[in-house]
């Protein structure tokens, strides 16, 4: 009779609605969690990951319930196998639960899951199949080999019932996976040059004379290549892109004088002509196709604003060290929601980036990041017959003046200094791509990433354009400059003190009127290419001599700035002077017509040079300022005792954009200049003779 009732009891129980509730619900977040770690990234598994979550919180009640319900009434029984495997079983699901419960919070409040936690779930998942599968099987096994009896069918009869009823609610909430992605209507990306879109250079070649080209060949939608703010808008990569955001990266469109060279560009050569800097400069502008004849507006809203976004940067595959933008860009697959507007789209999105990864991570990050040769598709410059109707060309070549230099030794990381150690130092992060164990001397928990300000030598752009950040960025760049920001990483690979030092070699001692000799040493310490680089028919960096007696009287001054913030002739200058096939000088950024250079003066890397300066030391003065006067300009006699010591100061000077362009470009009248910087500076004192008599 007891044994009768037990098995009535248990005919009953399979037939619990909540036993089939629990189980429909567990084999779909068993299935779902499966699918969504082994199959590929698409939006139905994007469904999945939502209603996996989601049912998942409905789940955990009910599961309780059933858990604690199910122990109480076969707890009396002794340990079997089948027993021992249901605890085991159990103990799984209880540790699936608590870990899916820590990932969704993580996937909503914070900025990444934690991949301990990640795998726990991952685990249990497969762990749960381990041990409920035979629990389960082995229970209708025995009772299918035990059915002789009235009350045993009737078990066996309930157990089928109840396999019937758990796959037929599994199937259901998967119908309703289907219904989600069927009524998810994904934003639908323009990849289509406009109609009038001229391919100047033939169809298969539509962003030349830039060699950048996208991995379809064809045009990309603005959308897929912009909305860098939106990685940081949750604040999984807020650092970042705060850093980002007054980078050379983020302005590299907008930056004033990119805008009017490129409108002069087009006026001259063609709008198609422009394609050429956009491959750097503006790459979204130019794979929408907006840099066409006939389009007043060369640069789109998107390209304008973000230059090289975060995207634009991180979905290059392939690059070529050819140079001027030699690279393959794809399109990342976006996630659900991504690309549409409102906050709650926003939401949903962010919670699947961070719940779901895994695409995120292998479409945006990869170790050609790492590498020089990353660098050099942009940042290497040449330009050739397509571009000046003459012949081959190089401009301003980073990476081979870095691959020539005491920086690089390949395959020694502990002696070589890379791109990204210099201008991506490495900073203290919350960031969730903090930690890197590709590098050799990082891990996975460093607490840190690599900046993305990119620091390097434009101290101008960020404040002229009132950039979120500028006056820290500005002053950033300018301890860059002078060789005063610490990069503990690389501390040990190269010697203290300025980028490029400047040191004075003077006589100990002069006599009143003799011709005096001053040589201004600079040697490039620390700049991993030439100093300066960049477009030398622009960027300036000259050395500033003073000579004073002891009562502060200027004796002699070269390299002194007017009234108009030109440099005053007869300077110790680094600069290249280009010209154009006829001869006439480049010096409106005007490239395309550049075929050659008359002058050029740059220090390679551990390379020096001497500026050579000579003048009198006076027996008498004017009342001139002295700026590199003769000896026969004297004309009040002092007495010689007056003068014992003359000081004597050099300063190495820098500045982005000289004041002809800035004239040019933007009109004298606005009164723009480029702001300069002291990179480095020495004084020597000379001693004056003592002599009897005047002169």
């Amino acid at each position: 009779m007891k044994e009768s009732t037990n098995k009535g009891s248990r005919s009953s129980e399979w037939q619990q609605k909540l036993v089939i509730f629990v189980s429909s619900f567990l084999l779909f977040e068993t299935l779902t969690g499966l699918a969504i770690y082994l199959l590929p990234f698409n939006v139905t598994n994007q469904t999945m990951v939502i209603l996996h979550t989601v049912l998942g919180l409905v789940f955990v009640i009910p599961f309780a319930w059933y858990q604690i319900r199910h122990w109480l009434i076969y707890r009396s029984q002794s340990m079997t196998h089948l027993k021992l495997t249901g605890y085991l079983a159990m103990a799984i699901t209880i540790a699936a639960v608590i870990s899916g419960l820590v990932l969704t919070f993580q996937a909503l409040f914070q900025y990444r899951i934690g991949p301990a936690w990640d795998l726990v779930h991952i685990i249990a998942t497969f762990a749960l199949i381990a041990f409920l599968t035979p629990h389960i099987v082995l229970i209708w096994w025995r009772d299918y080999r035990s059915a002789r009896t009235e009350a045993m069918n009737a078990v066996a009869a309930a157990e089928k019932s109840y396999g019937l009823q758990t796959i037929l609610a599994t199937v259901l909430l998967f119908v309703l996976v289907g219904l989600f992605t069927y009524a998810y209507e994904p934003l639908q990306l323009q990849n289509e040059f406009p109609e009038d879109y001229s391919y100047l250079y033939g169809p298969d070649r539509p962003f030349a004379p830039s060699l950048a080209n996208t991995s379809t060949g064809g045009a990309f939608d603005t959308r897929s290549l912009s909305g860098s703010e939106g990685c940081g808008r949750s604040g999984c990569h807020e650092e970042i892109v705060s850093e980002w955001q007054v980078s050379a990266h983020a302005y590299s469109a907008k930056d004033p004088a990119f805008q009017a060279v490129q409108e002069v560009m087009a006026k001259q050569n063609g709008a198609e002509s422009t394609r050429y800097c956009g491959g750097c400069h503006d790459p979204i502008s130019l794979f929408s196709g907006a840099k066409n004849i006939f389009n007043d507006n060369l640069t789109n809203l998107a390209g304008y604003q973000e230059g090289v976004s975060c995207i634009a940067c991180h979905a290059i595959k392939e690059t070529d060290i050819k140079g001027n933008a030699n690279y393959v860009m794809t399109q990342p697959k976006r996630y659900m929601f991504e690309l549409h507007e409102g906050r709650a789209a926003q939401i949903v999105s962010d919670f699947l980036i961070r719940a779901y990864p895994k695409q995120h991570i292998e479409s945006l990050q990869h170790r050609l990041f790492k590498s020089p040769e990353f660098c050099a598709a942009c940042h290497k410059q040449f330009i050739d017959q397509e571009v000046n109707n003459v012949g081959w060309v190089q401009l301003q070549n980073q990476y081979d003046n870095w691959r020539k230099s005491r920086w690089n030794h390949p395959d020694d990381p502990e002696k070589t200094v890379e791109c990204r150690e210099c201008h991506m130092p490495l900073t203290d992060s919350k960031d969730p791509a903090s930690g890197d164990a590709l590098d050799y001397n990082r891990n996975t928990n460093d607490g840190k990433h690599r900046s993305h300000r990119f620091l390097a030598a434009n101290q101008f752009v960020p404040k002229l354009l009132g950039l979120p950040g500028a006056d820290e960025h500005t002053a950033l760049t300018e301890q860059w400059l002078q060789g005063e920001f610490d990069i503990p990483e690389i501390a040990d690979k190269w010697q203290k003190g300025p980028a490029v030092p400047i040191t004075l070699d003077v006589p100990e001692e002069v006599k009143p009127g003799e011709k005096v000799k001053v040589v201004a040493n600079m040697i490039n310490n620390k700049v991993g290419h030439d100093f300066p680089t960049g477009p030398l028919d622009i960027i300036q960096a000259w050395v500033e001599l003073t000579v004073k007696d002891e009562s502060g009287r200027l004796v002699y001054h070269s390299g002194g700035i007017d009234d108009r913030n030109f440099i005053k002739p007869g300077a110790f200058i680094f600069k290249a002077e280009a010209v154009d096939q006829y001869g006439n000088l480049i010096d409106r950024h005007n490239l395309w017509e550049m075929v050659g250079v008359r002058f050029r003066r740059a220090l390679f890397p551990g390379f020096s040079d001497r500026a050579e300066f000579a003048f009198p030391c006076p027996s008498s003065m004017t009342a001139s300022d002295g700026e590199g006067l003769p000896p026969e300009s004297f004309q009040f006699e002092l007495p010689a005792t007056n003068l014992s010591e003359l000081h004597v100061n050099a300063k190495l000077k820098y500045r982005k954009i000289d004041q002809f362009l800035l004239n040019f470009l933007l009109g004298e009248e606005s009164g723009v200049t480029a702001p300069i910087t002291v990179i480095s500076e020495d004084e020597r004192i000379i001693k004056v003779a003592k002599t009897r008599g005047t002169w």
